[in-house]
């Protein structure tokens, strides 16, 4: 059995979604983050980072998205959710995951939680008018670069997909129209209709 940590509207929902079309054996623990539940000690305790997400493992935790869904992908081969057998696709995966990971997510971050950076009302203000900036520029990349249609690898579903889904689900919150990015708007119009994906909305969007 795996524990997944997630809290509603984070992006615990990438992971959430592999661990259901793998076809797991898992169990969804909810924070609430209202109440300050990810810096409790006994959440301290299985992920000192207090984030989320945090699947607990039978040999350990594993913390960041990118190392989860890759471990989900490798433990459920037959769910194929990479190209496990194709050493560059694979690496091709791994480096657009850690590009919303390292990149993407921080620029979302900078506007919504500037606190984490500075203390200077000023500073909060300026990265708060900026980060939309950002994020845009990260989209355009990834509309012309990245994303190869009809998903992130192109003929080939991967971790990548509910990542991607998840990011862009953070666009309109930052004031930002997922109708200028045509393929991105495409491709979370897809992911939306699998009903895998319609399972876990449901559960990770109510309240807790």
């Amino acid at each position: 059995m795996l524990t997944l940590y997630s809290a509603p509207r984070t992006c615990a929902l990438a992971s959430h979604i592999a661990l259901e079309q793998a076809g797991a054996d898992y169990e969804v623990v909810r924070l609430d983050f209202r109440a300050n539940a990810q810096r409790q000690p006994d959440y301290l305790a299985i992920n000192p980072k207090g984030r989320v997400p945090a699947l607990a493992t039978p040999k350990g935790v594993i913390t960041e998205t990118p190392a989860i869904l890759t471990y989900v992908a490798q433990s459920y081969p037959g769910a194929r959710l990479a190209p496990l057998d194709d050493p560059y696709a694979f690496a091709q995966g791994q480096a657009f995951a850690s590009y919303l990971c390292a990149t993407v997510h921080p620029a979302y971050a900078h506007g919504v939680r500037g606190t984490r950076w500075a203390d200077d009302p000023a500073a909060i203000a300026e990265m708060k008018r900026k980060a939309p900036q950002v994020m845009s520029d990260c989209f355009d990349l990834i509309e012309r670069e990245m994303l190869a249609g009809p998903w992130v690898l192109g003929g080939i579903y991967s971790f990548c997909d509910p990542y991607l889904f998840t990011i862009a689900g953070w666009l309109e919150s930052a004031g930002l129209d997922i109708a200028r990015w045509p393929k991105t708007a495409a491709h979370s119009e897809r992911m939306s209709e699998d009903p895998a994906v319609r399972r876990v909305l449901a559960a990770h969007t109510a309240p807790v």
